[in-house]
């Protein structure tokens, strides 16, 4: 039996993951999503739009207000990945210093010290120094 060439083509394709991936607006809209996971995997992937800091930055602050621990942790660590570019970002991530998932409070803390080292506690609170 021989293998039509386009049949080949497609599998090869498929197998090295060469989709096409989200418009940096469909992960910040995927961040309103009523299911969970799009929301999760949308504040992961946006984490890496450094180039869309504008757009993205703003969607990684109010998805900080998420009733979702893990959308709350993944958009904290996404936003410290873009740096200064972040600063926005200090005043609700000095308020997830005090929320109540204790991997919220850890990635806030990382990423005020990636943003501005001098906004950032040294140790995560209620810890000694």
């Amino acid at each position: 039996m021989r293998a039509r060439p386009q049949l080949v083509l497609l599998v090869c394709l498929l197998a090295c993951g060469c989709e096409k991936k989200k418009a940096t607006e469909e992960l910040v809209s995927d961040l309103k999503s009523h299911q969970q996971k799009d929301r999760i995997v949308a504040a992961r992937l946006l984490a890496q739009r450094k180039g869309d800091a504008a757009q993205v930055v703003p969607a990684l602050i109010e998805a900080l207000k998420d009733h979702s621990d893990d959308v709350r942790w993944s958009a904290a660590i996404g936003l410290g990945y873009f740096g200064e570019q972040a600063r926005d970002a200090i005043p609700a991530l000095q308020a997830a210093l005090h929320d109540p998932d204790a991997r919220v409070r850890e990635g806030a803390r990382v990423a005020l010290s990636r943003i501005d080292p001098s906004v950032a506690p040294r140790s995560p609170p209620g810890k000694p120094l």
